[in-house]
């Protein structure tokens, strides 16, 4: 963690700014204005948090930054407590959505660690729960900066003698008495404990960043701009340098972690694809399934449990219609089906896994993905759609964002639906000379198919590296679409179920 003091000296003069300052200020803004062109210019993407106590400033050093800089390159939000709709989601999914996009600058007036600064105060979290809370935090932040977010976090300090005196004066302006309200007091009341809570805080940050926290002395407000400016510099300006001599707008990893491995994780070669249902016995059965599956939906939506399901599987494998028969007695307002294709503009300039957290339901809702995050260790890895760094990274960031959904409770079930290459040119033939069906097939599949060697040895690889104990997942035996049918919905029951009876 740094500190104004190691970067500037002291003003003797106090908290007025003298000339010296004022011009160093001025060329500060000038330089970051420069900054900022190239970081859009090389599409890098920037994240700035400003924590702080009460009435440490935070609102004036953030409009002191910003005014050099060019307004349609930024965006300011003001993070208060979170409304209703984002209850009822994890709480890092409101902000994976203000995410900044490749080349603009996203600035935060509080954060992701206000949550956690007052759940540790009032307690509102077990220290379980804080300390795995920290953790996620901490697996966002490195997902974002191994992405290419530059992260930079300020933090305004104060002594509790110079909060008492701002807020008196705050109190004594009828426009801004407003702000000084009893939770705002009681803040002051409890200053040791926040600045213990805020000392927790700085040490569960990453380790790995580049510059955890930068605290800044907020007595002199001119000082601590200059310091916060000259840290941008420092750093923008590294990145824009790597960017113009190599060309490329994202440090290499030093250390990459291993990538994980489940010894348990099922292979393809183990399933039995023989496995077969009679129509008979399927008509038989299939109502009573159904039936079960409508039961436990409005079930989960009065207990406020979140469900994700994914579907991923070979092209022709039958997942539309093993979706279809999975929610045929579903109410259609309490589920979504996610339909997955290649990512557009909007969604190529997000991390990654922008597009997915933004699509969590909320609590008591249903999400089905038809193909999902997984693209990124199949179709991009096998396609050379993204580099072998991304993907091989990509196997910890999936199973850290699935266990930030299973921390809040949600159920998680994975489809893999097999077929083997005999049924495929099978089904592959009936859509062709099938007129209400020829759609479904182009010559992307075909290609694909002479890929199937590729695709089988990144399946196996997926199983792998994310079969969790949170995540499992089930590999559905589907050359008999009528079986895969039955096994989707009993796999679907069995861990609703599994839920209700922890």
């Amino acid at each position: 963690m740094l500190n104004n003091e190691q970067i500037i000296e002291p003003m003797k003069n106090g908290p007025k700014p003298n000339k010296a300052l004022l011009k160093q200020i001025e060329e500060n803004g000038q330089e970051l204005a420069y900054l900022q062109r190239k970081c859009k210019e090389h599409g890098i993407p920037i994240l700035i948090l400003v924590e702080g106590l009460s009435a440490a400033g935070k609102g004036t050093l953030i409009n002191r930054i910003i005014q050099p800089l060019d307004p349609r390159g930024f965006k300011v939000s003001c993070i208060a407590s979170p409304n209703r709709d984002e209850q009822l989601r994890p709480f890092l999914w409101r902000f994976w959505k203000r995410t900044p996009s490749t080349g603009r600058i996203a600035i935060f007036d509080r954060s992701w660690y206000r949550n956690l600064l007052d759940a540790d105060i009032d307690d509102r979290m077990s220290e379980k729960g804080l300390v795995r809370a920290y953790h996620d935090v901490r697996a966002f932040e490195r997902q974002l900066r191994d992405g290419g977010t530059i992260i930079l976090k300020f933090f305004l300090d104060i002594t509790k003698e110079e909060q008492a005196a701002r807020l008196s004066a705050l109190q004594a302006n009828p426009a801004t008495a407003w702000r000084v309200d009893d939770a705002v007091l009681q803040r002051l009341g409890r200053y040791k404990e926040y600045t213990k809570a805020v000392s927790r805080m700085f040490e569960e940050s990453d380790a790995d960043a580049p510059i955890p926290w930068v605290k800044l002395n907020a007595k002199n407000s001119y000082l601590a701009l200059a310091t916060a400016q000259k840290v941008m510099m420092e750093v923008l300006g590294k990145r824009v340098k790597l960017a113009k001599s190599r060309g490329i707008s994202i440090p290499k990893l030093k250390n990459p972690k291993p990538m994980p491995r489940f010894e348990k994780a099922p292979k393809l070669a183990d399933v039995d694809l023989s496995q077969s249902l009679s129509k008979k016995e399927y008509l038989k059965i299939i109502e009573e399934k159904q039936a079960r599956i409508h039961d436990l939906h409005h079930e989960m939506y009065r207990r406020r449990i979140p469900m994700v399901m994914v579907y991923e599987g070979w092209d022709a494998a039958g997942k539309g219609g093993n979706i279809r028969r999975l929610t045929a007695r579903m109410d259609p307002r309490g589920y979504e089906v996610i339909p997955v294709a290649a990512p557009n503009d909007i969604e190529k300039s997000h991390h990654y896994l922008w597009r997915f957290w933004s699509e969590f339901p909320k609590a008591g809702h249903v999400a089905i993905y038809d193909r999902s995050w997984y693209g990124r260790v199949l179709v991009e890895r096998v396609e050379g759609f993204c580099k072998e760094w991304e993907w091989k990274q990509a196997y910890r960031e999936i199973n850290e964002m699935e266990e930030n959904f299973a921390n809040f409770g949600a159920v998680i079930v994975k489809f893999w639906i097999h077929i083997d290459q005999d049924e495929q040119l099978k089904r592959f033939k009936a859509r062709e000379l099938n007129p209400s069906k020829r759609w479904k097939l182009g010559d992307e599949d075909w290609r694909n198919r002479e890929k199937w060697n590729p695709y089988e040895r990144a399946t196996n690889d997926m199983f792998l590296r994310t079969h969790t104990a949170y995540a499992p997942w089930t590999i559905i035996e589907g050359n008999c679409k009528r079986f895969a049918r039955i096994r989707a919905l009993d796999t679907v029951i069995e861990a609703i179920e599994k839920r209700f009876a922890e």
